[in-house]
């Protein structure tokens, strides 16, 4: 529900506010200040242009490396995953390219697993750290409570797998900030020490997404911010789905008989005569 008054409303008639940047046609393009022709286009990588439009700060180049391997490292050419499949029957359909990224990335942005688990798992994190250091509570007392928030399930987000035990994509990321000489803040930390009570006890390990979101948080971004940045994170995988099978007759993708569907529902029955007599 909109909070703005009649007054906003004409204040910003026929104005659009833009801190952002914006085109003068003939003149220049500009972005958070820069120039984009000039500063920013053969200067900088895509990923720190990126992220200096979602914050307003042009991040290292380093960073942007990191962002390039974890945008790599999360995005499979597996149709059988769920976005992917997605990709694979819009190139069944004839669909253009463009339509099937669009509809694949969405089908990933939920809380079960893909973007929409980023916000929720940083929000997570960062509360978990504020009372590991502000309120003094151990590690067991906040994996503990969080148990009990959950009813008893060991249910954390960023902590846990349901098709495989570990993460072979930590792995590689946590080798790949060793390789750019990150080290491990606060965040980090934390995140690993549950992880290695969580394993002790119930053989549950840290996921891509309590990794990340444990990174992130240490180089002071929002879970608004995480989940901006990393909106298409999967969209190469879903491409590369798309693009096997567009090559493909159509209706070849997982083509099904009568015979391969189980039907559990209510069995035949006679319907009833409804006409006038």
């Amino acid at each position: 529900m909109s909070t703005l008054k009649i007054e906003d409303y004409d204040r910003l008639r026929s104005k659009l506010p833009n801190r952002t940047g914006g085109w003068v046609p003939g003149t220049a393009v500009y972005c958070r200040g820069y120039d984009m022709m000039d500063d920013l286009v053969g200067r900088v990588d895509f990923f720190q242009s990126l992220v200096l439009n979602i914050t307003g700060q042009l991040p290292e180049e380093r960073f942007a490396k990191w962002l390039h391997a974890a945008h790599i490292c999360v995005s499979w050419p597996d149709p059988r995953i769920w976005c992917n499949q997605i990709g694979a029957y819009a190139a069944m359909a004839r669909a253009t390219v463009n339509a099937a990224s669009s509809f694949g990335n969405l089908a990933a942005d939920s809380v079960m697993y893909g973007q929409g688990t980023l916000p929720i798992g940083t929000r997570l994190i960062q509360r978990l750290h504020t009372q590991h250091l502000n309120e003094k509570k151990s590690v067991e007392e906040i994996v503990d409570q969080e148990i009990e928030r959950k009813g008893g399930k060991v249910n954390i987000m960023g902590f846990a797998r349901p098709l495989a035990s570990g993460d072979e994509r930590v792995v590689a990321m946590r080798r790949t900030a060793k390789n750019l000489a990150y080290q491990d803040g606060a965040h980090m930390q934390l995140a690993l020490a549950i992880e290695e009570l969580l394993y002790n006890r119930y053989s549950e390990t840290m996921n891509f997404t309590g990794y990340l979101c444990a990174f992130m948080s240490d180089l002071g971004y929002s879970a608004e911010q995480v989940h901006r940045i990393f909106a298409l994170i999967v969209v190469n995988g879903v491409t590369a789905s798309f693009s096997e099978e567009a090559e493909k007759p159509v209706d070849s993708f997982l083509p099904l008989r009568c015979e391969d569907i189980e039907y559990t529902g209510p069995a035949k029955r006679a319907l009833p005569d409804m006409t006038d007599e």
